[in-house]
Formats: structure tokens, sequence, C-alpha cells
């Protein structure tokens, strides 16, 4: 016997959020390379490192990915668990990143992207997902905090969010790996391989963190970024 649909007015509701199957596919969607929040234009401090020769190939990629990776892990990733937990305090948490955030290269690479994903965000999920209503203004519009109050009310889990945000900086990182010939295509996946179970060590190690525990765990990649507006040419902003 066949169904008609148009008896069952529930077929056509939207599933919720929280659904784990649409979660699912949420989370692919906002960590998918194609989602526009300009990541492709940054290089988190690599081009710089490279171009410096601080980075030579395969194995100080690795150690650069490392020290990055413990970088976000306790200096961004306290702002975006922060702003998930407490999005109607984003106005606060973003001021708090842009005082903590003093190397002016990694500042406006912030700002940029954090703007870019807010816009998306907006764009795409509606105007129930504008700042206004999720907590506010962000007066700078840092990456961190922004991720963190704009994937709340999407109903991603919080620990999957903070995994989102790890494999946003590592596939960054290795992109630009790519694209600067430090490793080819499948040599980036190699590592993105190998790196997964650190992001993971340290996201486990940090995601209790609070602000009053950030911390510059690597200034040597703080200061290799703030070198790069000088460099004699360059593909990334940062």
């Amino acid at each position: 016997m066949a169904v008609v649909l148009d008896d069952a007015p529930e077929a056509h509701s939207d599933p919720p959020w929280h659904a784990s199957g649409v979660s699912d596919w949420l989370a692919w969607q906002l960590i998918d390379s194609a989602f526009p929040t300009g990541g492709f234009a940054h290089s988190a401090g690599l081009e710089a490192a490279w171009q410096l020769g601080e980075v030579r190939g395969r194995e100080d990629l690795v150690a650069f990915a490392e020290a990055s990776l413990d970088q976000l892990g306790h200096a961004g990733l306290p702002f975006v668990l922060a702003a998930f937990d407490e999005p109607e305090k984003l106005s606060a948490f973003d001021d708090g990143c842009d005082a903590f955030t003093l190397n002016h290269i990694a500042n406006r690479a912030s700002r940029a992207q954090g703007r870019a994903f807010r816009v998306a965000v907006e764009r795409i999920f509606g105007a129930e997902h504008r700042l206004q209503n999720i907590g506010g203004p962000a007066p700078h519009g840092h990456f961190a905090p922004l991720f963190g109050a704009c994937l709340r009310p999407l109903g991603i889990p919080r620990r999957t969010v903070g995994r989102m945000y790890f494999f946003n900086q590592l596939r960054t990182l290795l992109a630009a790996a790519v694209r600067l010939n430090i490793v080819g295509p499948m040599e980036s996946q190699v590592l993105s391989h190998r790196l997964a179970p650190t992001a993971e060590t340290i996201l486990l190690a940090c995601e209790e963190l609070t602000l009053d525990d950030i911390a510059q765990t690597a200034p040597l990649l703080d200061l290799w970024q703030g070198t790069q507006d000088r460099l004699y040419s360059r593909l990334f902003q940062s």
C-alpha cells in the first residue's frame, strides 16, 4: 500500500540540529576547505619560518605543526570553549583575545578569519544565527571566540567543536606546506594522519583550561610569524 506523505506533516519538518546524523553532516560542512573563512590565505607563520630556513623539510614541518597545535590548545582553545559555554559573554571574550594576541600579524589574521566565519554562518544558516541572537557583538571579531559562539546554537557537541578547531589549524598548516612545496599532497595527508593523535592528546589535556590558564607556549613561532610583512615575496597574509 502506498504511503501518502502529505498526510504526515512531520515528514516534511527539518530534523533538529542536534540529531546525530545532521550534526555529522553539519560538522563536515563547517570544516570543509570550501567553507568560506579565508583560511587558504594564511599559513599560521609557516611561510615566514620556511623563508627564514627554520623549516627545511618533512621533520621540521612536523615539529612546527606539533608546536603550533600545542600553542593552539593553550591559547586559542580556551577562548573557543569559553565562548561556546557562555556565548552571552562573547564581547568580553573577544576583548580578551585581542589583548592576548599581541603579534600584529596573528591578530590581523584572527580578525580576518573570524569576521569571514561569522558572515558565512549568518548567511548560510539564517538570521537566527546572527551575533545579536547568540551573544551580542564581537568588537574585534577574533576567530577563536566567534568559532565557539557561532557553533553553540548549531547543536554540535562541545568536544567536537574542539576537534573541529584543531582540524582547521592542522588543515591550514598542511595546505600551506603543499603550496610552499615543502611536501606534496600525498605526504601532507600522511602527516595529517600522523599528527591526528597529537592533536587529540593536546585537546584532551587543554579542554578544561580556563582563560586564567592561557599561555604562549611557542614564542619562536610567534616571532617568525611577526616577520611575515617583511618577507621579500610571499604567498600568504600570515
